[in-house]
């Protein structure tokens, strides 16, 4: 064979073994809703007031890409603490305080039954979402997982219309009479962050109003708690965007 052959057969042979490209039209695996504009899967403890509870649950959720569930060693990694129970008692209340102590990550509750007046309690203990269990499908499970990694909440209708009743009866007892809102300054409240805002300290700002350095401290930790904001610098900076200071 001549040197020409042997070149033509490497170049038949390279043709054969080309791999063609994807046509433009080709299509895309598809990623889960739930995971689009997510890095990663959602890393998820389980908890359970007896090991059926948690076995069914965990049997749901491992099927499911959305999800990676944790072992105990590292449910401090969680960024969801799911826990399932069949009743809102004086034992799961106790277990919500220790998760939210526990956790840097939001909490979701499964509860079988649900009485009225326990709305106050699973919010005091930080719970973000609720699902009945009669109605936690692998679906809805998700859509709760997901829900809560994404800085959302979830609950059942009725719930709801308990929280809204709520806030308003706080808005009508608590702060009508003394000219709040939930989301408004008073003008003493305004002038302190002010205050805050112009890098004074508490003892500053308490000769500058004449007001005590108590009262400054109980002032600014009731805008802090009425607002649900972290600290100072955070009321600061709330106030300023909503043109409050």
């Amino acid at each position: 064979m001549t040197s020409t052959d042997t070149t033509r057969e490497e170049a038949v042979t390279a043709r054969r073994t080309t791999v063609a490209p994807k046509p433009a039209g080709a299509a895309v695996p598809r990623v889960p809703a739930q995971l689009r504009g997510r890095p990663s899967q959602v890393r998820v403890a389980v908890y359970a007031e007896d090991l059926i509870l948690q076995t069914g649950v965990v049997q749901q959720l491992r099927q499911r890409p959305e999800v990676v569930l944790l072992n105990e060693s590292e449910a401090g990694q969680a960024e969801v603490s799911l826990l399932v129970v069949d009743a809102l008692t004086e034992t799961v209340t106790e277990h919500l305080r220790r998760l939210r102590l526990a956790t840097t990550g939001r909490i979701g509750l499964v509860v079988g039954h649900f009485e009225a007046g326990g709305l106050q309690t699973i919010v005091e203990n930080g719970v973000a979402a609720v699902l009945r269990r009669s109605e936690a499908d692998q679906d809805r499970l998700v859509n709760l997982i997901t829900a809560l990694a994404n800085g959302e909440g979830v609950m059942p209708g009725d719930l709801l219309g308990e929280l809204l009743d709520r806030i308003g009866i706080l808005q009508r007892t608590m702060l009508d009479g003394r000219g709040l809102t939930l989301s408004t300054l008073t003008a003493r409240e305004a002038e302190m962050l002010k205050l805050v805002a112009e890098g004074f300290d508490t003892s500053e700002i308490a000769a500058k109003t004449s007001y005590s350095e108590r009262t400054v401290k109980n002032v600014l930790h009731e805008i802090i708690t009425r607002l649900g904001l972290r600290n100072r610098a955070h009321a600061v900076g709330y106030a300023m965007r909503r043109g409050l200071i």
